[in-house]
Parts: C-alpha cells; sequence; structure tokens
C-alpha cells in the first residue's frame, strides 16, 4: 500500500491505492465531515505517481474542494510500491544475464587466463596469475557500490539499470578482444591492462544488475529467483569452462574469447526484454514533496556529488548487525573458493599428472556444476521454507569435508567424484547466497547501493586469497619435469593450499550463528 495525502484549507481526504487487492479508498458522500469509504474497482495498470496525483486531484473536485487546489504540489507521504509476483518465465527471463556472465569468467579464470600465464610468464606463473587476478579485483573491488549507488538514481528511459548493464557489457566486450591480442603476442603489459577494461566493464555492467532481485521481485519469490541466478551461474560457467578447455587445448583461444562476446551481447538483450523496468524515478525531497523526475540540470545536481556517494557507502554494522555478519561470511566463503579455483589447471598437472589439464579442468567443473544445478534451485525453494542459515550450515561444512578430499585423491575418477560432492555442497550454498543478502538489505530503497556494498564480500577476497594461494604454491617448492618448459610446484604446496581452504569455509559457517534476524 503506499497512501497519497491531500491537504489545503480545506478539511483533508486520505487517498489509498492498494495494488495487491485492487482498491480505491475514497471520501464519502458525507457533506458535514470526510470520511474513508472503500471502494472496490478494477486497475487495468499498474499505478505509478503521476496517476495517483491525477486521480487524488479529481476526487478533490468530485468532493467539492475548489478547483485552484494544485495537486501536483500535494506532499507524497510514505510512497512505496510493492512488487507484483513474477511468472516463472519471467523470473527465467530475467537471470540470463548471469548465464553470459559467468560463461564468461567460467572461461576465462579456469582455462584461458592460467594456460596463457604460464606461457608467458613461466617462472612463477601461478604467482604472477594471482597477482594479476588480485590487481584486476581491486577495480572490482570499488566500482560496484559506486555504479550501484549511481543506478538508483539513473532516471534514464530505459530505467534504472539498463543503461549500465548495456554499457558496461560493451566495454567488456572491447576488452575481451585487448586481452586475447595480449596473450598472442606474449605482452605481460597489455594483458594487464585487457584483464583491467574486462574487469571494468564486466563490474559495471554487474553492479547495476544486481539492483535487479531487489528492485522487481517480491519478497517471497526472491529464494526462487536466487535459485534461477544459481543455475545460471552453473550453467554458465559449466559451458565457459568445458566449451573454452576443448577449444583451447586445439589451439582456438580466439574462437574461445568471440564465442564468449557473443554470447554476452545475446544474453544482455534478452534480459532487459525480460526487466519491466519502467523510466527511473528521482529520489523523494527531504520535505516530503515529489521531486521531478527529470533528469536535473546537472549531473551533480542529480547524484549529490561523487563525495555525498562514497558517504552513503557506509553501513554502520552497529546499526546493521545482520548484514555485517552475512557480509562477513560471504567474504570467508569466497576466499575459501578462491584459494583453489584459480589454479585448478595446476593441480590437475601437478598433482594428478593430468596431460591435458586445461580440457580436464573444464570437466572439473562441469561435472562439480551438473551436482551443483541439482541443489541450485532446490535449495532456494527449500530456504523459503526451513530458513537460510540451515542450508548455509550443511553446505559450507560439507564443502570444507571435500576440500579436505583434494588434498589425498591422485587419479582423475577419484578427482570426478571429489568434484560432484564438491558441486552438491556449492550449489545449496549459492541458491540461498543471493536472497541472504536480500533478507538483510539496510534499507530497500537504497538496494543497487547497497546491494554493491555486500558485493565487495565477494570482491575482496579475490583480490587477497589468489596471490595468497600464489605464495602458498611457492613456498612448497618447484620441480622441472622431462620435456616440459614451464616448472611445476610441489604436492606439499597443494596441502597447504586445501588446508587453508577448509579452514576458510569452516569459519563461514560458524559466523553466520551471529545473524538473529535471518532464520
Amino acid at each position: 500500500m503506499y497512501p497519497c495525502a491531500v491537504t489545503s484549507a480545506m478539511p483533508r481526504i486520505r487517498v489509498t491505492a492498494r495494488l495487491s487487492e485492487a482498491t480505491r479508498l475514497a471520501p464519502a458522500n458525507d457533506p458535514g465531515r470526510y470520511a474513508d469509504k472503500r471502494i472496490r474497482t478494477p486497475i487495468a495498470r499498474q499505478w505509478d505517481l503521476r496517476t495517483i496525483r491525477r486521480d487524488a486531484f479529481a476526487w478533490q473536485n468530485g468532493c467539492g474542494i475548489p478547483m485552484n487546489v494544485d495537486a501536483t504540489a500535494v506532499p507524497v507521504v510514505n510512497e512505496r510500491i510493492e512488487a507484483e509476483p513474477l511468472s516463472r518465465g519471467a523470473l527465467f527471463g530475467m537471470s540470463l544475464y548471469w548465464l553470459a556472465v559467468n560463461l564468461h569468467w567460467g572461461a576465462l579464470l579456469v582455462v584461458i587466463m592460467p594456460r596463457q600465464i604460464a606461457e608467458i610468464h613461466p617462472e612463477r606463473h601461478a604467482q604472477m596469475l594471482g597477482r594479476l587476478i588480485g590487481i584486476g579485483a581491486v577495480v572490482a573491488l570499488l566500482l560496484p557500490p559506486i555504479v550501484g549507488a549511481l543506478s538508483d538514481k539513473c532516471t534514464h528511459r530505459w530505467g534504472r539499470r539498463r543503461p549500465y548493464m548495456a554499457t558496461g557489457t560493451a566495454i567488456n566486450v572491447v576488452g575481451l578482444g585487448a586481452l586475447f591480442l595480449a596473450g598472442y603476442f606474449r605482452n605481460l603489459p597489455l594483458y594487464l591492462a585487457g584483464y583491467l577494461v574486462v574487469q571494468f566493464g564486466s563490474n559495471v555492467a554487474t553492479a547495476a544488475y544486481s539492483g535487479a532481485i531487489p528492485d522487481l521481485v517480491p519478497a517471497g519469490q526472491r529464494g526462487v529467483a536466487s535459485g534461477w541466478m544459481a543455475a545460471m551461474t552453473q550453467t554458465g560457467t559449466i559451458l565457459g569452462a568445458l566449451g573454452s578447455g576443448m577449444l583451447v587445448e586445439r589451439g582456438h583461444s580466439g574462437i574461445a574469447v568471440g564465442v564468449i562476446a557473443a554470447a554476452m551481447a545475446l544474453l544482455l538483450i534478452a534480459t532487459a526484454a525480460s526487466m519491466r523496468e519502467r523510466r527511473g524515478s528521482a529520489p523523494e525531497r527531504t520535505d516530503g514533496h515529489a521531486q521531478s523526475s527529470g533528469a536535473g540540470p546537472n549531473f551533480r545536481s542529480r547524484i549529490g556529488g561523487l563525495a555525498a556517494i562514497l558517504r552513503r557507502l557506509w553501513i554502520d554494522p552497529r546499526k546493521h548487525p545482520d548484514f555485517a555478519w552475512v557480509w562477513i561470511t560471504r567474504f570467508l566463503f569466497t576466499a575459501g573458493m578462491w584459494m583453489v579455483q584459480p589454479f585448478l589447471q595446476y593441480y590437475l598437472r601437478d598433482v594428478v599428472c593430468s596431460p591435458r589439464p586445461a580440457e580436464d579442468a573444464g570437466r572439473i567443473v562441469g561435472l562439480a556444476l551438473v551436482g551443483a544445478t541439482c541443489t541450485g534451485l532446490l535449495g532456494g525453494a527449500i530456504s523459503d521454507r526451513v530458513g537460510r542459515k540451515r542450508v548455509v550450515y550443511v553446505a559450507n561444512g560439507s564443502m570444507a569435508l571435500v576440500a579436505i578430499g583434494f588434498m589425498v585423491v591422485r587419479t582423475m575418477p577419484a578427482v570426478y567424484l571429489t568434484a560432484v560432492l564438491y558441486g552438491l555442497a556449492f550449489g545449496a550454498y549459492y541458491s540461498v547466497d543471493w536472497a541472504l543478502g536480500c533478507d538483510v538489505l539496510p534499507n530497500k530503497s537504497d538496494a543497487g547501493k547497497d546491494m554493491g556494498v555486500w558485493h565487495i564480500s565477494m570482491v575482496l577476497p579475490q583480490s587477497l586469497a589468489p596471490e595468497l594461494s600464489g605464495r602458498l604454491l611457492e613456498a612448497g617448492g618447484t620441480l622441472m619435469r622431462a620435456g616440459s618448459t614451464v616448472p611445476h610446484y610441489a604436492v606439499v604446496g597443494y596441502l597447504y593450499l586445501f588446508a587453508v581452504a577448509a579452514l576458510l569455509l569452516t569459519l563461514s559457517a560458524l559466523m553466520l550463528r551471529n545473524v538473529r534476524g535471518v532464520p
């Protein structure tokens, strides 16, 4: 319900619209006083603020209020529009861009970048890979909160989120081309520059896209929406890792990059068509009067300046402890994952002695995420019934045990089985991850900004964990094998790596007990 109070020197009337019941409140025909009387009438379309103002003005005149009362200057009190329930097709369509994003990153991080870095910089290539990912993650750390806050204020005719998604995707595609050329010519500085462009474009798009679920999906459907996001994430990573693994092992890196760019463009179009965004509205004025929905006289007046946005990014953990604890647990979980993920190809090469590590890395990721897809949709729906925390306890505890399993397996069949078990647990966690974040947002009207701050908990570990993993592998020592021009890392380095990952995953489950406002 969002009420709109019409006031003047005349007696006050109250106009209220309830979208869910398609009802209006209008004044009763009482000449002495005004009372509320419920009149049920069908509403053929979703109301916006101008509709309420216009109908409020008409009701004034119907009740004998003088024509000179300006309804357009009426204070707006507690304006709020509840999102309507979405169909399965709409939820599916809104989630398609996650498929593109994760196809993109599954190919780059699992297959393309580890192979190219080992070729460009053979000495200490694990540490160089970790450092490169860490530097790129700085962009992903700083950009999403700012872009999220800007998209919250966007008044473009495409809506709040879609303009940033389109711009970010275009930049990302340009960066992919630069990344391929740098790898082809074995140029490390150009490779770093291309990767930074990719990170910039991807984070512009996904930071705005992250606000779509709290914007458009009702609270009761967020578990299902989070499940769809998990399924798209896992499916995209499977396709990216498997497809790029087969292409890269056969010397077709250029084709792999082209497929990624085309998939991102096509799935962006499909997602944008499914997002029923209307033109963005400017924020409410603090004096209670509705602010114009125009773009404003200049950029600074519309967003309050960059300094004001940065101040707004701070979320006090004392006022919002649940948000703070969810942020910490997600940080630990992501750090545990990123201790291992970028180095999976090296693990298969050095420990399991795979003859085709890039292709086998794609298969391992594929098997893990097939298992994750099985639990992804189920976990989100189950969490809506039994609570988010119980799902996370089981999932993260299981992943910690499986990480220990990776420390002892030495054959491909055993690795396959371990990967499936890891995937089942990962899918259960990821299915509730987004819903858990939405549940503890401090302010739903600033969803883009708050989700950007929450997004830092996923990005900051990416700048720290790979660097630590590279140092652990270097600390374990290296050795040269016959017929190889690239140094191999000793098994003890991987034991360090998996042990730290298991510890981080265990801590992420234990810390979630401090969240009180979510079952």
